[in-house]
């Protein structure tokens, strides 16, 4: 199983990533909650292990901003506030279950794994389409007439945003957005991640899905539209 905890303290750190690596788990670390979220977004994990009190973004910022980008990782919140109020607000936030601090880690590692295994359960054939295009959103394998692609996490992204809103336009931004959020580098690395896509998925093929929109941004085009 791969984690991601966000967590600011560094001894609560330390022990739950000591006990998880003991026990065969792989995880990856933010210090921060905008670290945590960016992350979350570029990378497949499991379960995702989030804080509520963190610096730069909270974690119930965190947990409904990654809602918002369609992540339906499991995600389970700890904080140190046990009011039915607090309890309320990080379900509301679209967490999937929450653990007060203190904590034991059995209980902790029990309530991952339950998470882990209801999700397997609930989106065994999560997919996305257009056209001929069939994107596994599990996997991040996308099938296009009987050959199947094994998208990076960047051309995922990138995918994504497109089949979400095609055949609409999705302007650079919002592609620069969902991939670096306000960390994006020069402009090239955009378009040579769209090239790469467009290589994967349309240049064996006669119909090319992936079209520029000059000056604007990245859409797909149905077979048959000019």
């Amino acid at each position: 199983m791969k984690l991601l905890l966000v967590e600011d303290h560094k001894d609560i750190a330390g022990v739950i990533f000591d006990y998880f690596e003991i026990k065969g788990y792989v995880l990856d670390y933010a210090s921060n909650g905008l670290q945590g979220y960016e992350l979350a977004r570029s990378e497949h994990y499991d379960a995702i292990i989030l804080d509520v009190m963190l610096p730069k973004m909270d974690g119930l910022t965190v947990c409904k901003s990654l809602r918002d980008d369609g992540i339906d990782t499991p995600i389970l919140m700890l904080t140190a506030r046990d009011t039915k109020d607090d309890i309320l607000s990080g379900f509301a936030h679209l967490a999937d279950d929450y653990l007060v601090k203190p904590f034991d880690l059995e209980i902790l590692d029990s309530r991952l794994q339950a998470l882990v295994r209801r999700r397997k359960g609930g989106v065994a054939n999560r997919t996305m389409t257009f056209g001929s295009l069939v994107l596994d959103m599990n996997t991040r394998v996308l099938q296009r007439e009987g050959g199947r692609y094994s998208l990076n996490p960047s051309q995922y992204t990138i995918l994504r945003c497109l089949m979400q809103k095609a055949p609409d336009v999705v302007s650079k931004d919002e592609i620069c957005d969902a991939l670096w959020g306000d960390e994006e580098p020069d402009g090239k690395v955009l378009r040579s991640h769209i090239y790469q896509l467009r290589s994967l998925i349309d240049r064996p093929f006669e119909h090319a899905y992936l079209k520029t929109v000059s000056k604007v941004g990245y859409r797909l085009i149905a077979e048959g539209e000019e």
